[in-house]
């Protein structure tokens, strides 16, 4: 079985777009947009799990402390600043052992992002 993707309801639609191309360097996939829908489809390349992203008025802050979604950066210290220099909120370097280090954020919905 296969994750095929994670949906993020939100007020903050076009700062949701804006977050996960600039900062995640996802692609929309899929545009609703032109059929009348505001809904699209971000992954990294074709066939990957999407992040879909529907704006909903009534949504409010879509995080969840107990969730997060991840992924890889090849350096996490540069992209902690990079965060930083964005104006996003970013938890101190997380450094469980030697080899892993990664922080958390959170995107304009609320949802917990972290880089690793």
């Amino acid at each position: 079985m296969k994750l095929v993707h994670v949906t993020i309801h939100t007020d903050h639609f076009d700062e949701e777009i804006a977050f996960y191309t600039e900062q995640a360097g996802l692609h929309i996939t899929r545009d609703m947009r032109p059929a009348g829908r505001k809904m699209v489809f971000l992954a990294d390349q074709e066939g990957d799990t999407e992040i879909e992203i529907i704006h909903d008025p009534e949504a409010g802050n879509a995080g969840n402390d107990h969730l997060s979604i991840g992924f890889h950066t090849e350096d996490p210290v540069q992209k902690r600043e990079q965060m930083i220099q964005a104006g996003f909120p970013v938890t101190p370097l997380i450094t469980p052992n030697p080899q892993v280090r990664f922080f958390f954020t959170t995107d304009p919905a609320g949802v917990r992002v972290q880089f690793i």
